[in-house]
């Protein structure tokens, strides 16, 4: 028996310009060429071995991907991830829902970060107008249209517009399809559902995004680089809005998904570059890891020449290239991010450091400023 359900259309949505956030993106940006704090020593080698890595992966063509919690969108790193992409140093970004979020507030509006606190204690955390609307319809277009989660909002940003069709344009695509392309004729009819809702007019929808030059997903749907969004359900704001539709969350996070397992693919001799995600990385990494090893054992090979990099805030007090795994009694063996990746072969290694004193650091040894 289906159980109640929580009626979204009875909330109380509020425009986004009525929100206080914390960050600017104009004002807290970090510029290219911006000098890192001092790395220690052995950070220091660190680096220098990661853009070797880098630097060889590139000759020969393999994969170069960097997965990245939200921080390091919210700390202002657009700039030096762009200026990575353009000069062809990453073949694959990928982020969680609330990276893709704060990387198109900046776009859009030019600020991010609302108080936690003080929006949930006002019921209004999360329930904001333009991101909500504007995030959940690109992810409908999108899964109408076949792209991925990421590849949605960043052709929202870059586009500056989404295009509505018909409801007699979507009843014709998913009555004409339903023999020949189910899941086509079902992408059409949620997005039917979503037009009837909220009477969506047909046509170009515009919507500017003034700041766009500081996203990332527009850059990387400009430069044709896969930029994949892994959500989780309920773990974002955009839920929040009447407009979430989880068939399209569905549709789009698993073609992200697979776009993920098929650049782990060409992971022999490549690098993978994890910052700041204890959860999202070393997860959807060990299910691509082992389809990918799946077929290459097929053929009589293996992925095993890959390069690890796990970069994170927390001190490390488990050298886990020399020591291994720790036991199950020390506190060490529960660090996800570190216990996951040093079971997926290659070489790992773990740098506790600033994601964006890390991205800095890396950025000049690849490009030989001092």
């Amino acid at each position: 028996m289906p159980h109640p359900q929580f009626d979204r259309d009875k909330l109380i949505v509020k425009p986004l310009g009525e929100r206080k956030n914390k960050i600017v993106i104009a004002r807290d940006c970090v510029l290219p060429g911006t000098a890192p704090k001092t790395l220690a020593g052995e950070a220091r080698e660190i680096v220098r071995e990661t853009a070797e890595r880098m630097r060889k992966a590139r000759r020969a063509g393999r994969a170069i991907m960097l997965a990245f919690g939200a921080h390091a969108i919210k700390n202002g790193l657009a700039p030096v991830l762009i200026r990575l992409m353009e000069e062809g140093w990453l073949t694959h970004l990928a982020t969680n829902g609330a990276g893709i979020i704060h990387d198109w507030e900046f776009a859009f509006q030019g600020q991010s970060g609302e108080d936690v606190r003080r929006y949930v204690a006002e019921g209004q955390f999360g329930i904001w107008q333009e991101t909500g609307r504007y995030i959940n319809l690109a992810l409908i277009v999108g899964a109408y249209e076949g792209l991925g989660y990421g590849e949605s909002v960043g052709a929202l940003i870059q586009n500056e517009c989404l295009v509505i069709p018909s409801a007699d344009e979507l009843r014709r695509v998913a009555a004409d399809a339903l023999v020949t392309g189910p899941a086509r004729a079902a992408a059409a009819a949620d997005f039917l559902e979503t037009v009837r809702h909220f009477d969506l007019p047909p046509g170009r929808l515009a919507i500017p995004h003034p700041f766009k030059s500081y996203s990332v997903q527009a850059a990387a749907y400009r430069l044709n680089i896969p930029f994949t969004g892994h959500p989780m359900f309920g773990h974002d704001i955009i839920y929040n809005h009447p407009m979430n539709q989880g068939a399209a969350i569905g549709r789009t996070a698993q073609r992200d998904f697979l776009a993920f397992a098929h650049s782990v693919n060409n992971l022999d001799g490549g690098v993978y570059l994890s910052v700041g995600s204890a959860v999202m990385s070393p997860m959807i990494f060990e299910k691509s890891l082992a389809m990918a090893q799946n077929l290459h054992h097929q053929k009589g090979r293996a992925i095993k020449d890959h390069f690890i990099l796990v970069v994170d805030l927390a001190d490390a007090h488990w050298d886990w290239s020399a020591q291994g795994e720790p036991p199950m009694d020390n506190p060490a063996y529960y660090l996800r991010y570190c216990k996951t990746f040093s079971r997926m072969g290659g070489a790992m290694r773990y740098l506790s450091a600033d994601n964006r004193d890390f991205l800095l650091a890396l950025s000049r040894e690849l490009t030989g400023e001092r």
